[in-house]
């Protein structure tokens, strides 16, 4: 199983074998159901082995112990949930990745009951969402992979609630969501050689299965349609371009314009003529994040049934040096008409954006175009690795994003676009150059980005600080964390579903 998890729900009052996952507060009181499943000698273990151990019951902390004669399980695990203003607030999918952290590779039985708190049917989603994630490797071309080792093993969790039918149906939409994430996870840490432009389009194309419409742009329709963009990033490369189109018309009105979801697929980028040093290049097989958001966001959308109409769109390009690779002092006229000259040739994935988006925009006259794009460095200095750059010509469309964003855990912080920003990247031989240097890099690309959008709403993600090579958390241990399906299912949930 790709998230490496198995999980079933039951009755709080089920009995089972393997480790029992029960829940305390800051005064290690336990809930009627794991004081029965317990019993007083499990009561008093615990309350021992606490004080042994100088376990004070706070938020993300641990007590394994063996289960005690009469405890049907292996191991008693006893987690805390902190405070009873701790308890008011707890993210479950935090909850759900840390619980799965300390059983994994076994069978666990857990019991989601804990005094002066009830967890809805959506809070037990939003636990298995987190559990699920925490449980994803990437190992598939591990060949020496020892059989007994813990991550190898499937973890079987059991979730015990009040309601497990409700809570099953709840974890449905969820298992989508982390489909989605783990599709996006997949396409980041493949390597460059497996996911070439042409297996990446033939990987998006698999969303057919599911009810989406796919259609794939070769070289020639590009051509055909003036691209002279994203062509011209893709000319150096032995391995030709391709654009992915996908369409999930869910909403009671086929006819709706639909909300547009654009990414940067660049799948390996050496930076072109303009190269980038050696260390840390390795890391540009990951600089299509914004299309795997896509794509992945898309799985999710279709798998659980979303009620409205969404394209999603990557340009999919290697950005390579050759002797046919374009230059800087190059000038290249992008479908709009307008005209870029070339500054630096590793400022490829916003020509990419440039000719995807106007495509889209031209073709299917969306409500609203949000792009995901691994873009700069700049934005890396300015947020770190903990939350992404935001850029929007629109104030509803970036309160709406602000507020997914920390409802699903994917933090976004809005930056400037203004005038002076518009102004560095004009250019003395073409309408733009693309690249208006070092100072205010983030916002200079998305001044470029701009000026391919015309009048509709649209909201720009940099994303290159938690796209790859992202910080390790509760839920993530991926070089790859497939960020943003969550915060766009949640952003579709929220304002764009009836």
């Amino acid at each position: 199983m790709a998230d490496g998890i198995g999980i079933a729900f039951q009755p709080l009052s089920s009995t089972g074998t393997g480790d029992l996952v029960v829940f305390v507060g800051d005064d290690l009181a336990l809930s009627s159901a794991a004081s029965e499943a317990i019993g007083k000698a499990g009561a008093d273990l615990v309350a021992r082995a606490a004080a042994s151990e100088r376990f004070k019951g706070k938020s993300q902390s641990a007590l394994t112990l063996p289960a005690p004669a009469g405890v049907e399980a292996d191991r008693l695990v006893v987690i805390g949930l902190g405070s009873e203003k701790d308890r008011a607030k707890i993210d479950y999918v935090t909850l759900g990745g840390f619980t799965a952290g300390k059983v994994s590779g076994r069978t666990a039985r857990v019991a989601i009951d804990w005094p002066g708190s009830e967890a809805s049917a959506q809070d037990i989603a939003d636990f298995t969402l987190g559990a699920r994630l925490r449980s994803y490797s990437f190992d598939r071309y591990k060949t020496k992979k020892k059989p007994e080792a813990e991550d190898d093993r499937t973890t079987q969790l059991t979730v015990l609630s009040a309601d497990p039918a409700a809570a099953e149906k709840a974890a449905e939409g969820a298992r989508s969501v982390a489909e989605g994430v783990i599709l996006a996870r997949n396409l980041i840490n493949e390597p460059p050689n497996v996911l070439f432009p042409e297996e990446y389009a033939r990987r998006a194309s698999e969303l057919t299965k599911l009810g989406v419409e796919v259609e794939i742009l070769d070289v020639a329709k590009m051509r055909e349609l003036g691209m002279g963009a994203l062509l011209a990033v893709a000319q150096g490369s032995g391995r030709e371009p391709r654009i992915a189109v996908m369409r999930w018309n869910g909403a009671d009105d086929k006819s709706e314009p639909p909300l547009a979801l654009v990414g940067k697929g660049v799948v390996f980028d050496s930076g072109g003529v303009s190269i980038k040093s050696a260390g840390g290049m390795e890391d540009m097989k990951g600089d299509m994040g914004g299309s795997a958001a896509v794509v992945g966001t898309m799985h999710a959308l279709a798998s659980r049934g979303a009620k409205a109409n969404v394209i999603g769109a990557i340009g999919i390009v290697e950005n390579m040096p050759d002797g046919n690779s374009y230059r800087p002092s190059d000038i290249v006229t992008s479908m709009s008409g307008q005209t870029i000259e070339i500054i630096n040739t590793d400022a490829e994935g916003r020509l990419v954006l440039a000719d995807v988006i106007y495509h889209v925009n031209q073709a299917y006259k969306p409500k609203a175009i949000i792009d995901l794009a691994t873009l700069t460095g700049a934005i890396i200095v300015a947020l770190g690795q903990e939350i992404a750059g935001l850029f929007s010509n629109d104030d509803d469309l970036a309160t709406a994003i602000t507020a997914a964003g920390e409802t699903a855990g994917e933090k976004v912080w809005r930056m400037p676009l203004i005038p002076a920003f518009d102004k560095a990247i004009d250019s003395k031989f073409a309408d733009m150059k693309n690249t208006g240097g070092r100072h205010g890099g983030a916002a200079t690309a998305a001044a470029f980005i701009k000026r391919y959008v015309g009048e509709t709403p649209w909201a720009h993600l940099d994303i290159a600080g938690v796209g790859m090579s992202s910080t390790a958390s509760e839920i993530n241990r991926s070089w790859g964390a497939g960020w943003g399906v969550r915060l766009l299912d949640r952003l579709v949930r929220d304002k764009y579903e009836a």
